[in-house]
């Protein structure tokens, strides 16, 4: 009699795992899609740089944060996945920690609130490589990324028409700006297209990309990089054009006769869309990068803060001033007077020099390194190889903002460092896409 009581509950069994199973699952995607939910919400929201933005993206992280504890609870086994980032970021949330502990800021509020968002940031980051796991996800994500930031491109085109200088047709930069899109300031949104237009430029270059598909991302890729330019971000041209040095040797390297046609074309296009809609003012605006960088290297402002800020770093070499803290302390340095406020150092390396010392700058040099490390390893056939087309997609993101951030502080802006810190994440993952499906051929062969 007992054996078939057995066979009984074991029939009972199977449809409560595979309900569990099915529970599991939903959890997973609400993380995944969440995560880049937030990740999408931030640019929208004038870059998440007011408190209500920087608010909702933390309380957005906290809850997926305590709904993927829950996922673990719930399954027989911890599901832990690393990613070769997490030393470097848990070194320099270390030197967060001493800075608060030792108290070595000069400000310990603004300590407090810049640790706030690096865990923030790195919370997306750690979520991002817990969830991303399947092919299918980065299709997908893949395809709403490129759609999200090309609907951007878009509507920043469009409000730089006919907004006359107000955010949303509506609002008013209570400090002025340069407007544009979402964004009070054009380098900041010229930052943001530097980290989107790359991965429908990937998936276009791709040889798993189906023909059909081929035209809707050419367009979002021209659509997106043309803005960086019609933004008038000179940032983002000089950033832009990193990327596809870049983009020219990795193609000169492996002898990719095609993927150079299309990217030729591509650019082609993109000039033809900025002459079209920026006329002689870009033309301009293009042509003042010279004398721009003539008139910093004779004594301009940045060049001037630069310098002062080379001058706080050698007050407090080790540790630094305190995460968040330059702008208050550099009215102490600043060798010039002016009426304008200097809260950012425009220079996103010094700034990391300044505020978190050697120790804090070496991790993350130590992050940028290994972003570098594994992506590139992951380039060999990039065009056939899941893999290696994310790769390409996230590195060539980071690398716009790496450049960028010689002239600009868009890792300051906590809608950009975000993306930021997901593409570094994902650009240096072991995650091996695509797997399971080569799995399954070799043993449908056999």
């Amino acid at each position: 009699m007992a054996a078939p009581d057995l066979i009984a509950t074991d029939k009972l069994e199977t449809p409560t795992l595979m309900a569990g199973s099915a529970r599991l699952a939903l959890l997973d995607a609400v993380i995944l899609y969440g995560t880049f939910a937030l990740l999408m919400f931030g640019p929208l929201a004038f870059g998440a740089v007011e408190f209500w933005a920087v608010f909702s993206l933390q309380l957005g992280t906290v809850t997926l944060l305590l709904l993927w504890a829950a996922r673990q609870a719930m399954s027989p086994e911890l599901d832990l996945v690393g990613n070769p980032l997490f030393a470097p970021m848990l070194v320099f949330g270390a030197v967060i920690e001493a800075q608060l502990v030792l108290g070595t800021s000069a400000y310990r509020y603004s300590a407090m609130v810049g640790a706030a968002l690096y865990l923030c940031y790195g919370g997306l980051a750690f979520l991002t490589a817990q969830s991303l796991r399947r092919t299918s996800q980065v299709k997908l994500l893949a395809c709403l990324l490129s759609g999200y930031g090309a609907a951007v491109a878009l509507f920043a085109l469009v409000q730089s028409l006919s907004s006359q200088g107000r955010l949303y047709w509506i609002r008013e930069a209570e400090a002025g700006g340069a407007i544009y899109g979402p964004y009070v300031n054009r380098n900041h949104y010229a930052g943001l297209m530097e980290m989107l237009f790359p991965i429908a430029l990937a998936v276009l270059l791709s040889d798993q990309t189906h023909r059909k598909w081929k035209p809707a991302f050419a367009c979002a890729a021209v659509l997106m990089a043309g803005t960086i330019f019609l933004s008038g971000s000179r940032g983002g041209m000089l950033a832009f054009a990193a990327q596809m040095a870049f983009l020219a040797l990795l193609f000169g390297m492996q002898k990719n006769r095609r993927a150079a046609l299309i990217t030729g074309c591509l650019l082609s296009a993109i000039v033809l869309v900025m002459l079209w809609v920026g006329g002689q003012q870009l033309v301009t605006r293009v042509l003042s990068i010279h004398s721009e960088a003539r008139t910093e290297l004779d004594g301009g402002l940045r060049l001037t803060v630069d310098r002062d800020s080379l001058r706080m770093f050698a007050k407090r070499p080790v540790l630094g001033w305190g995460l968040h803290s330059f702008g208050e302390i550099y009215p102490r340095f600043r060798s010039f007077s002016t009426s304008k406020t200097i809260d950012q150092a425009h220079n996103d390396y010094l700034q990391l020099l300044v505020e978190t010392g050697i120790v804090g700058f070496a991790a993350g040099m130590w992050l940028i390194g290994l972003v570098f490390r594994h992506a590139t390893a992951k380039l060999k056939n990039w065009a056939r190889d899941v893999n290696g087309t994310v790769a390409l997609a996230s590195l060539l993101g980071c690398i716009g903002i790496l450049v960028h951030a010689f002239f600009d502080f868009n890792l300051q802006i906590p809608a950009n460092a975000a993306f930021f810190y997901v593409l570094c994440t994902i650009a240096a993952s072991h995650t091996s896409f695509g797997a399971h499906r080569k799995n399954r051929h070799v043993s449908s062969r056999r």
